[in-house]
């Protein structure tokens, strides 16, 4: 079995900058300490998240509040249906658009209180994670996804006049709160990761990795630092010769960089609190997301993305996510269309052994496969495309995460 060795992802981003050898060290050092920091980071805001959930299960069951919420989610959601209508150029958006509406309509304006008061408030920092995290952190979830799905829009998702006004809105604005670096959506994910598709050359390849393994997934998140700072794509691309991106990779980075340190210089005490908290988050979960999404690659055929992307379905699948193969395989087609497009090359995953799961999301992925490794739970939930009996499929996973290649 292959040992990944942690020096690897960090020295080939070190060394498309020229750093010596010697300094390679330091540099995977300095990142094992930010995945730690992204670790202990997202730790309390997680608690934040679950433990305010906990609490709106708890008046969920209070019948008038209960009621009384499903009038106004339903009225807002009329609403913002109607400005879907004017405003966007799909009006099959319109989740999105709230999204964007919601987030407007809170964590700017608590950002700009806060930044108008200058001393933190606590009760502004938890508004602030509540706003951007949501319960269970839902919110989160429908940025990354409809984000996600803006990168792979050319002109974003707004029509006429509003897309000149508002642009590439997620990316190019709100993605500041959350640590998002401007560019790594349109540039760094549909120009490398979709090149790639999580291949050796991947930035965000999980191949070199035990999947089962914390200390490995430690190791992952570490370096995964480097392409949330932007610097792995920057390196990519210059290593590619690939001019054009290589340049809109500097120009967004250069972008957030000044907007940290803006905020830094004004008050170190909200940098903390209202950036850096949220880029090392960032890191956290979007280490997670790309741990799983490409998880299960077959030895055999380690560049075969029908092979290592996951699909996995959800009660709650916004936008479509969890079909992230169908994603791979027709980037451009609408995110409505999905679960369409599956059944029409159900042959070619069948064909590629792809894995499907049922009733699981991402984050339950990971916990099940990395954090507690039940993998009696993802036989159970594995949807085989021939019957299997359970020794089978726990075959089969075992696999598919394991780091054998053949010879």
């Amino acid at each position: 079995m292959e040992i990944y060795n942690p020096e690897l992802g960090t020295s080939s981003m070190t060394m498309s900058f020229g750093a010596k050898p010697k300094l390679i060290f330091l540099f995977q050092w300095f990142a094992v300490l930010i995945g730690l920091a992204s670790a202990v980071a997202a730790l309390p805001v997680a608690a934040l998240s679950f433990g305010c959930y906990g609490a709106a299960m708890l008046l969920g069951r209070i019948r008038p509040l209960r009621e009384a919420y499903q009038f106004l989610s339903q009225a807002y959601d009329r609403v913002l249906d109607r400005l879907g209508q004017k405003v966007l150029r799909d009006s099959r958006d319109a989740p999105a658009l709230r999204l964007m509406v919601s987030l407007s309509l809170t964590a700017v304006p608590i950002l700009v209180i806060q930044l108008v008061l200058g001393k933190p408030r606590l009760l502004l920092v938890i508004a602030f994670y509540l706003s951007l995290y949501g319960l269970k952190f839902q919110r989160f979830v429908r940025m990354f996804s409809a984000s996600h799905l803006e990168a792979h829009r050319p002109q974003g998702y707004f029509s006429g006049k509003y897309g000149k006004l508002f642009g590439r809105y997620l990316e190019f604005f709100l993605g500041f709160l959350y640590g998002n670096i401007p560019e790594l959506g349109r540039t760094a994910h549909v120009c490398l990761h979709h090149r790639e598709n999580s291949g050796p050359d991947d930035t965000r390849s999980t191949m070199g990795y035990d999947r089962t393994s914390r200390l490995d997934f430690l190791w992952y998140l570490s370096d995964n630092i480097w392409t949330v700072l932007g610097l792995a794509p920057y390196a990519y691309f210059k290593a590619h010769g690939d001019e054009k991106n290589r340049r809109r990779m500097l120009g967004g980075m250069a972008r957030y960089y000044a907007y940290f340190a803006a905020v830094f210089i004004y008050d170190w005490r909200i940098g903390i609190m209202f950036v850096l908290v949220p880029i090392l988050c960032m890191n956290f979960i979007n280490a997670i997301t790309a741990w799983v999404q490409h998880a299960f690659c077959d030895p055999e055929h380690p560049e075969d993305f029908f092979a290592n992307s996951v699909t996995v379905l959800d009660e709650v699948n916004f936008l479509n996510e969890g079909y992230h193969l169908c994603h791979h395989h027709r980037a451009s087609l609408h995110w409505t269309e999905m679960p369409a497009h599956l059944e029409r090359i159900r042959d070619k995953m069948k064909e590629s052994g792809s894995l499907v799961f049922r009733d699981l999301d991402f984050m339950g992925l990971f916990l099940e496969l990395t954090l507690l490794h039940r993998m009696d739970v993802l036989a159970e939930k594995l949807v085989p495309w021939e019957p299997m009996n359970h020794q089978q499929r726990l075959a089969l996973l075992a696999k598919r995460t394991s780091l054998k290649t053949p010879a």
